[in-house]
Parts: structure tokens; sequence; C-alpha cells
């Protein structure tokens, strides 16, 4: 938490735990001017950032509302409602970033926060990049930025599409209608899975869940980029129509 001297308002400063060389310092400038011109009301906006030390930072509005991992805990089955208000506020974010040709790379409660009035606020826009920024080289194929257990296919294999958004987005939604994640385990195990593997259909977990609901979920669960919806905003009507 940090506050600002003159205004008196309150800010969130985001401090990276990474030493940037001073080639990836302009990398990570970069990075943050591009997210800093995201204005949408549902994304956190960014107010400044900088490098102190080699230490990169975003100083960011502050979500007094935690987050959505915070209000709905692990295990948790979520009513259709609720998560049709959830996916319609975070689709809006990421469609608008998507039409800036900005791709958030790591989708998962944790990122979504909630703000003053309850809106739902997209937050860590590019956090994974920049992040990854002072690693010269991958170790091997699974050292990619993000959160393995939201991760599609093809950004695990180095090669993030916009679509990466709407999978993680799809495992978020699979996670809320049934109370677990389609893959979990191990980092290195998870990784293959989403790779390889197809997830256990819902209406085994949760047998209310309709055949509609499940072809769209499924559908954003794709291996290949191109099999999902055209748009995350379309994924969204879609989970919409399904619901009705």
């Amino acid at each position: 938490m940090g506050k600002h001297s003159h205004m008196n308002t309150s800010a969130a400063i985001k401090i990276l735990h990474t030493r940037l060389t001073d080639e990836d310092v302009e990398r990570f400038r970069d990075e943050a001017r591009m997210i800093a011109r995201l204005k949408h009301r549902h994304i956190v906006r960014v107010l400044d950032f900088g490098v102190e030390d080699k230490i990169p930072f975003l100083v960011m509005d502050h979500a007094p509302n935690g987050t959505l991992r915070d209000r709905h805990a692990r295990g948790s089955v979520l009513p259709k409602a609720l998560i049709l208000l959830y996916v319609q506020q975070v689709a809006a974010a990421l469609q608008y970033a998507h039409d800036q040709k900005i791709i958030h790379r790591d989708i998962k409660p944790e990122n979504i926060l909630i703000g003053s009035n309850n809106e739902i606020l997209l937050s860590d826009f590019g956090i994974a990049v920049i992040g990854e920024s002072s690693r010269d080289q991958r170790k091997n194929k699974y050292d990619v930025a993000g959160s393995i257990a939201y991760m599609a296919p093809e950004q695990i294999q180095g090669h993030p599409h916009r679509n990466s958004d709407q999978y993680a987005l799809g495992v978020i939604v699979y996670e809320w209608l049934c109370g677990t994640r389609p893959f979990n385990g191990p980092y290195l195990e998870v990784a293959i899975q989403h790779e390889r593997a197809l997830p256990t259909p819902l209406y085994k977990r949760n047998p209310s869940i309709s055949p509609d609901i499940e072809q769209v979920v499924m559908i954003a669960l794709a291996k290949d980029p191109q099999r999902r919806f055209r748009s995350i905003q379309a994924f969204a009507n879609a989970l919409e129509q399904a619901c009705k």
C-alpha cells in the first residue's frame, strides 16, 4: 500500500521479485508504457512505473475488496448467474485489451480484483512477461511466463495467442462450475495434461451442468487456439446463451 503525498489517495505498489539488466530495463519500460495505456472500466489503472536499483515496480489503483480467490475459496461451486456476471466483465476487459493487440497471459482468480463498488477489475497485464524479462533464455519448454494451472497449451510451448486468455478463462469457469480445475498435480504433470489430456467432462463432476454449458466450456478449452471461439467476447456471449 502507498499514498500519494499531495493528493492523499491510496495506491498499490507492485514490486517485482527480479533484477533487470540494463537491456531489460528498456524492455520493461516499453511493456509498462503499453500496459499504462489501457483505459477500461474493468482494468486496474497503472498510474506510474519505474526501476529502483534494477528492481522494477508499478504503481496502480488500489482495489479495496481483494480478489475473486479471496471471495471464493478453492473448491467453491458458484451459481451460474454469478459466474456470468464475472465472465461478462472479465471478457469485456480482455476484448478491449485484445483489440489493442495486448494479451494478458496470466488470467487466474488471484488477478481478478474487486473494486469499491463490487465491480470486477482485471489486474497484472503483462506482469508475467515483465517478470520473465530478466531471464537470458528459457531453460526448457515449460519455463514460461504465467500460472501453469490456467495456461493454454500454445502458451506453454512459448507461442501465446489472444485465445490463450480465453483458455485460461475457460479453466476458471470450469473450476467455478464444479469446484475443481480440469487438471491438478505437480507443475510438470499439469503442463503435460494441458498439452495432451482431455478434461474430465463437467457433467461427471457436477450432474446439474447442462450439455449446452458443457459444450461452450469445452470449446474454450480446445487444445488448438483456432478451434476456440473467435474472440473472448464470443465465448462470453455463448456462455450466456447456454445458461438461459
